[in-house]
C-alpha cells in the first residue's frame, strides 16, 4: 500500500504544521482575545455587583423612609384619635348639658302638672265634699226628719272620707 509507505514522509511534516498552527491559534486567542473576554467578563461582573450593590442601597432607603413615613402615619393616626376623643368628650359635654336644661325644663313642667292636678283634686274634693254634706242634709231629713246644719253634715263626711 503506498499511503502507508508515505505516512512516514508526510507525518513529520504534519506534526510541523499541526505544531505552527496550533502555536498560532494559541497566540492570537490564548494570549489576545482571551484576556480580552476574561476582562470584559470581569467588568460585567464587576458592573453586576455595583448595580447589587446600589439596589441594595435603594432597597435600604426606602425602608428607612417607609419606617419614617409608618412612624410619621402612626402618630398622625394617634393625634386624630385624641382629636376624635376631644370632640366625643365635647360632645358629651354639650349633650349632657342640653340633656340636663331639658330635664329641668321637664321637671318644672311636670312639677306644674302636679300642682295643678293637686289643685284640681282639693278642689274636686271640696266639690265632692260640699256635694256630699248636702246629700247628707237631704238623706238625714228625708228619712230621720231630723235638719242637720251643713257645719256638721260637713264634719262627718270628712270623718267617713278620711276612714274610707
Amino acid at each position: 500500500m503506498p499511503q502507508i509507505a508515505q505516512l512516514a514522509e508526510t507525518f513529520s511534516s504534519q506534526i510541523f504544521w499541526l505544531l505552527v498552527f496550533f502555536g498560532i491559534t494559541f497566540f492570537l486567542i490564548g494570549r489576545g482575545m482571551v484576556p480580552k473576554v476574561m476582562s470584559t467578563v470581569a467588568l460585567r461582573d464587576k458592573q453586576i455587583e455595583d448595580d447589587l450593590a446600589a439596589a441594595q442601597a435603594a432597597r435600604d432607603a426606602a425602608d428607612e423612609q417607609e419606617e419614617a413615613w409608618r412612624a410619621a402615619e402612626n402618630e398622625n393616626r394617634a393625634q386624630a384619635q385624641a382629636l376624635i376623643g376631644e370632640a366625643k368628650a365635647k360632645a358629651a359635654a354639650a349633650t349632657e348639658a342640653k340633656l340636663a336644661k331639658a330635664q329641668e325644663r321637664l321637671d318644672a313642667q311636670l312639677a306644674a302638672a302636679e300642682a295643678e292636678i293637686e289643685a284640681a283634686r282639693n278642689s274636686a274634693m271640696t266639690e265632692i265634699e260640699s256635694v256630699a254634706a248636702e246629700a247628707t242634709q237631704d238623706i238625714v231629713a228625708r228619712l230621720a226628719g231630723a235638719k242637720v246644719d251643713k257645719r256638721t253634715a260637713r264634719s262627718a263626711v270628712k270623718k267617713a272620707l278620711a276612714n274610707g
